[in-house]
């Protein structure tokens, strides 16, 4: 039996010992093992630290646990395993085999759970200490190779696997560190997996509604059956914080909930430059003193006095903290948003389940509209279930509006496709829930009217061009009877271009423009309505909308006759396709503002490039002295290095020459907008007929979503369609 003795610091060292068999209860796991010398000096030093550095030090990335091994007495480790873990959590133990030794000891493994043990002055009282007995010599003769049955261990290393758990094979070296990877999946594991996700492709290509296959309803009916739950509404308004204040020429004011809850839009943009613009600032102003009270309106007097500071820095406050959710916090959000859209996201209609595209009713704020629009800062109201129109069918369940509320209206009109409508206040134009893109029912496109006097941003059409918009010159550039366009089109977009027309079309031009000037309309005798009347004597169905829809599908296909080549790469022939789709947005002029981080992304680019083209100056220097060497020696292993570093230059090779197709197709669309025409000028059986005849998938051109609004291109189309 050895004793104990003190060292400076007050901790004990602890003498060689042999375990006695023992009833004590009280004994836990670290007093029920017996160390070998080599690891009980170790566990020494460790107990010689001052309190101040006790505590425990993380794992570094890539180390693994200590791995320390013992013996102990049958009865004790049997004892052991029945009794609570010690309260400082040291070690988790656990038995390694059957199989008895001469002593009848049983090798036991004892895994570091990252913890440092506490001191042995603070074990309870009672506690056995670590001994080592006559199995420590023999231990330090023991090959430190040991085969581990790991439940949970990510970063070990497997070496083999047992029929119905993992084993992993951890081969100590020195001091018994294990070194382990991640285990990868098997052959028939990868197998299984592309299967099931084989299986779920074709059930749900087995549920989809082909309806582009059922017989057509009669000239305008567009269903026969039509249940839904009705729009879904934002929540009401909770009033800001008691310690969130708002200021007026320097003294606190406590709004009334409405006004406050005004003052809150204008708040939540302070970093916009909208609310540094005089029109969003005057509209905003005169839309919110409509809000106040009566003493509100009294006092408030002056935008230009308030003081937003409070409210802005709440906003920004809630806007960090949803940044900073965590991994649960933001699932248990998801989790509630997927029961709103289960409940109201989905509507039956003839007999089947479809999608609704916008169920959510917009909330209120602050109008902004596109450019420069004279109504941006005007107040988007509350849109209240008095004010919307419910479309259903007679014999379906009518959807019940919000407790204490009643619908406006209650229509059973099969010739429309919308399920809801309301009217917003700030531009009086009409607003619809419709199904979603991929559904049967889709929303046609309007021709679009005349606009009321400063109503809206200065933008025209055809029909709307004025005399300022064209300028005409007789020669331009090598041309003749060239008309020069210069106006605002949708969204504010510039349009600017120089086209050379036919003689007579000049002429008449020059007719239009006689006793004219700015501000006359060029086609005074000319609306919308009349175009598209005379449009459809000519052929049946015939519209602006779908003559320039036309334009932008012939135009693509003939793009895509001239650029593409069968023998290029796919990285080659995707470029091709978007330069034909460039050209459909030019033409349609769909422009954007450069991304913000263009030029980094570019640059990053750059550098990848730069690196790889002197990865493949490396692999041709290689792939020459391979030769060389095969040449001098024809040896077999020579001539398998030599294929080995011509495939390494081949793939260097294709590797960068995707990287420079991929810069040059971010150049040349950064103020391109590709994905407007694809997804609404363009007749998608072009692009579908285009990836079959040129073996690219699909999916290259067309998301998940967008393949299936496309579904029934993609099911009906051929490789040999023509538009």
């Amino acid at each position: 039996m050895g004793g104990e003795k003190q060292d400076k610091n007050g901790s004990r060292k602890t003498k060689t010992r042999r375990l006695e068999d023992d009833d004590d209860d009280n004994d836990q796991y670290s007093g029920n093992v017996t160390k070998s010398k080599k690891t009980l000096k170790k566990t020494s030093k460790v107990d010689k630290r001052p309190k101040s550095e006790e505590k425990e030090k993380p794992l570094k990335k890539g180390e693994t646990p200590e791995i320390e091994v013992f013996d102990i007495k049958k009865e004790n480790f049997e004892r052991a395993l029945g009794q609570p873990k010690s309260e400082d959590g040291d070690f988790q133990v656990w038995e390694k085999g059957k199989k008895k030794r001469k002593d009848d000891d049983f090798r036991v493994e004892v895994k570091r759970s990252g913890r440092k043990r506490r001191r042995e002055s603070e074990r309870p009282e009672g506690t056995s200490d670590l001994a080592e007995g006559h199995t420590a010599e023999k231990s330090r003769k023991v090959k430190r190779e040991e085969e581990e049955q790991v439940d949970q261990a990510p970063e070990m290393k497997r070496k083999k696997e047992a029929k119905d758990e993992i084993d992993m094979e951890a081969k100590t070296e020195n001091e018994g560190h294990a070194v382990s990877v991640k285990r990868k999946k098997t052959k028939e594991e990868l197998q299984a997996a592309k299967a099931l996700k084989t299986k779920k492709k074709e059930e749900e290509e087995q549920r989809r509604w082909r309806w582009w296959e059922e017989e057509k309803y009669p000239d305008g009916i567009k269903w026969k059956y039509l249940e839904h739950k009705g729009p879904y509404f934002p929540p009401e308004y909770q009033p800001l914080p008691d310690d969130v204040q708002f200021f007026y020429n320097g003294k606190v004011v406590k709004l009334s909930p409405a006004a406050e809850e005004v003052a809150l839009f204008f708040a939540q943009m302070l970093d916009h430059e909208y609310t540094t613009k005089d029109v969003f600032r005057n509209n905003f102003f005169k839309d919110w003193r409509k809000e106040m009270s009566h003493e509100e309106r009294q006092l408030i007097t002056d935008l230009e006095k308030c003081d937003f500071g409070a409210l802005f820095q709440m906003h920004k406050d809630k806007v960090e903290a949803r940044r900073n959710m965590s991994k649960e916090e933001k699932q248990i959000i998801k989790e509630a948003n997927q029961k709103i859209v289960e409940e109201f996201g989905y509507c039956v209609l003839d007999s089947h389940r479809e999608r609704i595209g916008n169920f959510k009713i917009e909330p209120p704020g602050l109008f902004r509209g596109r450019g420069e629009h004279p109504k941006q800062g005007m107040l988007k109201k509350r849109i209240r279930p008095e004010d919307v129109i419910i479309n259903c069918s007679k014999d379906s369940r009518i959807p019940e509006p919000p407790m204490g509320h009643q619908w406006k209206e209650v229509r059973h009109d099969n010739t429309v496709t919308w399920l809801a409508s309301w009217a917003e206040n700030v531009q009086g134009s009409c607003k619809y829930i419709m199904l979603n893109a991929n559904s049967k029912l889709k929303l046609a496109l309007r021709a679009g009217n005349e606009k009321e006097e400063g109503e809206t941003a200065d933008t025209v059409g055809c029909c709307s061009l004025r005399v300022e918009h064209i300028t005409l010159h007789e020669r331009l550039d090598g041309a003749q009877h060239v008309v020069e366009f210069d106006f605002l089109g949708k969204d504010c977009i510039r349009y600017y271009n120089k086209v050379p027309v036919a003689k007579k079309v000049f002429k008449n031009l020059k007719l239009f423009m006689e006793n004219k000037r700015e501000g006359d309309d060029l086609f005074d005798r000319l609306s919308t309505s009349e175009l598209n009347k005379h449009l459809s004597s000519l052929m049946l169905g015939l519209t602006a909308k779908v003559f320039r829809t036309f334009n932008a599908s012939i135009t693509l296909q003939q793009q895509l006759r001239e650029l593409s080549n069968a023998s290029d790469n796919q990285a080659q022939k995707l470029l091709c396709y978007n330069r034909a789709n460039r050209a459909v947005a030019v033409l349609c002029n769909h422009q954007r503002a450069p991304p913000k981080t263009f030029e980094q992304s570019m640059a990053n680019l750059q550098a990848k490039i730069d690196s790889r083209k002197e990865q493949l100056a490396q692999a041709k220097s290689e792939l020459k002295q391979a030769k060389k060497e095969a040449k001098e020696n024809p040896d077999k292993k020579l001539l398998t290095v030599e294929e080995k570093r011509r495939r390494a230059v081949q793939r260097c090779e294709e590797q960068l020459l995707r990287m420079e197709v991929q810069a040059t197709d971010r150049e040349e669309n950064k103020q391109i907008a590709l994905s407007t025409s694809k997804l609404n000028y363009l007749d998608p059986r072009i692009s579908v007929a285009w990836c079959k005849n040129m073996d690219v998938p699909l999916e290259k051109i067309y998301n998940k979503t967008q393949r299936d609004k496309f579904a029934w291109a993609v099911d009906m189309t051929e490789a040999d369609f023509e538009f």
